[in-house]
């Protein structure tokens, strides 16, 4: 065996299409019963694989991890995710925010043509194989099997959704800088009155988001346990560091114009009402509203331009779309090899990056895998 790649998600088929492309033997290892179980889930949503759009603002979704990241995505960003999905056969569109998906909206026709050209390429995936640690010793339906690859990937992932493989374990046992998991891309907890139990499952629309110096115009859900949706994701990091969430429930409005239509006479209709004629107040709004602004101020149209949200701080990390933390780059050479261990190479999620959801998080896990199949298969020439 040349090569061993540890975790079969997207960043670790990755390294496995680059390194049996050039004619290595590759042996890929994965704990459970099945194959990018992640990756399928991101499917049920359409498969946002990555954002059309310019290089220099598709990297800035990377914050700090943008300089490390940058070689990666240069030569594997959107235009080129885009032609590999192609390239398997899948046609793909952008929607009117940049993101780009399949034209079928899942993930496993696409899924299924890699995992045909990974086997036309003599790439062997053994599932229930969980890497324990140590020198490659996994937990087998065989039993206990040790391997001795000449160079290896470790593509096993974060430390959210346990049940589809990426649990952290891995954290454990690999001597290397690593920065603490946290939770990405989550949502957040809210205890609610009794009253909000009507508005659970409904979308709050045309809204804008605001956490520390970052302004979202997005919309997010209210849900039985909090908060949760791409609005909330995309200041998710920030909420996390202790800013706190106001929301403009009117952003079509200035603090004048809601003075000048709510001065108008109500009448015998109820402030309810009243909002909803006046202003097209939806009733989630108006709902949002009664639970964060008590007591009510008679002049509500600051109130409605930034109401304070309290919650209860991220739901459990397990539940998280992603996870920060993980390998910090201050501990690999620049082609992804540990520092610690030659020969040795990690990918995907494994490293200490985050990015909101949006297509950023595919995009670099596939990015970052061939990279590090990239750095393996020289690793291999050389030695």
């Amino acid at each position: 065996m040349d090569a061993l790649v540890i975790g079969a998600g997207p960043a670790g088929l990755m390294a496995a299409d680059v390194l049996s492309a050039e004619g290595h033997k590759v042996v890929v290892c994965e704990a459970k019963p099945s194959v990018a179980r992640k990756f399928l889930m991101a499917g049920k949503s359409g498969l946002n694989l990555t954002k059309n759009e310019a290089f220099a603002p598709f990297l800035a979704h990377f914050a700090e991890a943008a300089p490390h990241l940058r070689p990666m995505l240069a030569e594997f960003g959107p235009q080129e995710a885009i032609a590999w999905a192609e390239s398997l056969g899948q046609e793909m569109f952008t929607g009117s925010s940049g993101r780009v998906f399949p034209k079928i909206m899942k993930a496993s026709p696409l899924l299924r043509n890699w995992l045909s050209r990974l086997a036309a390429q003599d790439v062997e995936i053994r599932t229930r194989w969980r890497w324990t640690g140590g020198a490659y010793e996994f937990d087998t339906p065989e039993g206990r099997q040790i391997l001795k690859p000449r160079v290896c990937v470790l593509a096993c992932g974060g430390a959210s959704w346990a049940r589809l493989g990426a649990d952290g374990a891995w954290a454990n046992w690999l001597d290397a800088p690593k920065a603490p998991f946290q939770p990405a891309n989550m949502g957040f907890v809210v205890a609610w009155s009794a009253h909000m139990a009507r508005h659970f499952g409904t979308p709050v629309k045309n809204v804008t988001l605001c956490a520390g110096d970052q302004r979202i115009r997005a919309e997010f859900v209210i849900s039985a346990r909090g908060l949760e949706g791409g609005g909330i994701y995309a200041i998710s990091r920030a909420l996390r560091e202790g800013a706190a969430l106001t929301l403009d429930l009117l952003p079509d409005l200035s603090v004048e114009e809601i003075r000048s239509r709510l001065a108008k006479p109500r009448g015998k209709a109820s402030r309810a009402n009243h909002l909803r004629k006046s202003l097209k107040l939806s009733p989630e709004k108006q709902a949002l509203l009664m639970e964060f602004g008590q007591p009510l101020p008679d002049d509500l149209a600051p109130l409605l331009k930034a109401l304070p949200v309290t919650h209860s701080g991220p739901r459990p990390m397990d539940e998280a779309i992603s996870t920060a933390g993980g390998l910090t780059f201050a501990g690999l050479l620049p082609e992804l090899m540990l520092k610690s261990q030659p020969g040795v190479f990690a990918a995907g999620e494994m490293l200490d990056w985050e990015a909101p959801t949006g297509g950023y998080l595919l995009t670099a896990c596939l990015a970052t895998g061939r990279w590090a199949g990239q750095g393996a298969a020289r690793w291999l020439s050389a030695h």
